[in-house]
């Protein structure tokens, strides 16, 4: 498997990292082949910004791209505020014990013939995810991953 980097020569469709987190989770961080993605991704959310990402001009078969990132709890409505020092503390502990660091390397897919633009790591349920280099934006039927931005965890997820 060929690990894509960020300053290969023969380079095409440079771009933004970007993202789409379709989990009630939130993405606290994330980075492709180390790139940073910049933004913290709500639940339900796209964001990013991380600079730049760049693929060879032609696409070959075994083309991958290592994600990492580190999910968490998406929502502070249980937050008790400060006055309570002890129940603060309590609600930070068993959010802190609700992130986790999460890798994968995917496949990157075939682009020959296609404008290039970046890349959009898709977060979906189970920790799995997608990724495009795909210029088309999310909401235009062209767009290569046609998930529904919320999706339901389910509650077992395959291994």
């Amino acid at each position: 498997m060929a690990f894509l980097s960020i300053c290969m020569p023969l380079k095409a469709g440079a771009g933004v990292i970007k993202a789409i987190n379709h989990t009630h989770w939130a993405i606290n961080r994330f980075s492709i082949n180390g790139q940073s993605g910049i933004d913290i991704i709500g639940p339900y959310q796209g964001g990013g910004g991380g600079c730049c990402f760049s693929v060879p001009e032609k696409w070959q078969p075994g083309m991958t791209v290592r994600v990492d990132w580190e999910s968490g709890v998406g929502s502070s409505d249980d937050f008790p505020g400060f006055a309570d020092w002890e129940k603060y503390q309590a609600w930070t502990k068993k959010n802190h014990a609700q992130k986790r660091q999460l890798s994968k390397t995917v496949s990157l897919p075939d682009y020959n013939g296609q404008d290039t633009c970046g890349i959009t790591v898709h977060f979906l349920p189970c920790d799995e995810i997608k990724v495009t280099t795909s210029c088309w934006s999310p909401r235009n039927a062209n767009y290569p991953i046609k998930e529904p931005l919320r999706m339901e965890e389910p509650k077992v997820c395959p291994k």
